[in-house]
């Protein structure tokens, strides 16, 4: 897929958060010049438009420094918000990279019920083929049926190898059998489904716990990376679930999935400024081309509501 539509879609999906930005800042552009009620206005506006109040802080501050000699306009402000915004994002724009050895590279991809995680694996698992990497499959969430049934059928759609048990099944026997037979076929990417259930942390930390003792007697580097899918959709209830994930399962990088349903794509960057964790790839559609790595300029922009970066 070309970068241009790629981006095209970026900045169409996140137009709600922009424009709740937007309608967060009406009114504040009526003044001549800037003074410390609308300093405080704007830095309001930003934190209930999801991007947290560290930024919030940051752009009143970048905006106190030339208050003086610069009168506010939306254009001005918007720049301002996108640029502050890169430089959060930059650091921790970290696509996944393969470089495991000896293969395969084990990914364990983490988050609650209804977050989108099982699509979001396909979703990677297409990105990998793409990079003409071998991809295999487990469907480590034997809590639900229906997750097990979901990732064989985009199993049997990308045409490649998964490793499923049954409902109730154990989890760490099944990641144990994946890796064996990926070793042996010579797979690049291994992508394990795991529970969601957060209800009972204590089973989830249990059995996550579980699965990386079994992993470290096949390969003792294993998992590679442990990776959060969060939901846009959620606002501040992502980074809750940061705090929860990060606490017991040693979260090495994040994805954030649909930020075309939401006007709340701010909390991204709150999760950025907050945890500094890898972002590696968002999703802006249901599409299996709809997750991508991500620009942190051209996120910057499209949540600022700015033109492309020329």
């Amino acid at each position: 897929m070309a970068e241009t539509s790629w981006r095209d879609r970026l900045f169409g999906g996140l137009k709600r958060t922009s424009d709740k930005l937007g309608e967060n800042l009406t009114g504040l552009f009526s003044k001549a010049a800037l003074d410390e009620q609308t300093l405080d206005e704007i830095e309001e506006a930003l934190i209930v438009s999801d991007l947290g109040p560290a930024m919030a802080a940051r752009v009143r501050d970048r905006l106190s420094e030339g208050r003086y000699n610069r009168e506010l306009t939306e254009d001005y402000l918007r720049e301002i918000i996108a640029e502050e915004i890169e430089k959060v994002l930059a650091p921790v724009a970290r696509p996944l990279e393969i470089e495991a050895f000896p293969r395969p590279q084990v990914i364990l991809v983490i988050g609650v019920n209804g977050s989108g995680k099982t699509t979001t694996i396909a979703k990677l698992a297409n990105l990998f083929l793409e990079q003409d990497y071998g991809v295999m499959l487990a469907a480590g969430d034997t809590f639900r049926a229906a997750a097990i049934g979901q990732l064989k059928v985009w199993a049997e759609r990308l045409g490649i190898p998964i490793v499923a048990g049954k409902e109730g099944g154990d989890a760490a026997g099944i990641v144990f059998d994946a890796v064996k037979q990926a070793t042996a076929t010579g797979i690049d990417v291994l992508i394990v489904d795991t529970a969601g259930r957060l209800q009972n942390k204590t089973e989830l930390m249990d059995e996550l716990a579980k699965i990386r003792r079994v992993l470290g007697r096949l390969n003792p580097a294993a998992p590679h990376d442990v990776v959060l899918v969060l939901d846009a959709t959620t606002g501040q209830n992502a980074l809750s679930q940061i705090e929860v994930f990060k606490e017991f399962a040693q979260v090495t990088g994040l994805v954030m999935t649909k930020l075309d349903g939401t006007a709340r794509g701010g909390v991204l960057v709150a999760a950025a400024e907050k945890y500094r964790l890898p972002i590696h790839a968002i999703g802006v559609g249901e599409k299996i081309e709809d997750l991508r790595p991500f620009d942190p300029g051209d996120m910057a922009r499209a949540i600022a509501g700015t033109a492309y970066a020329r």
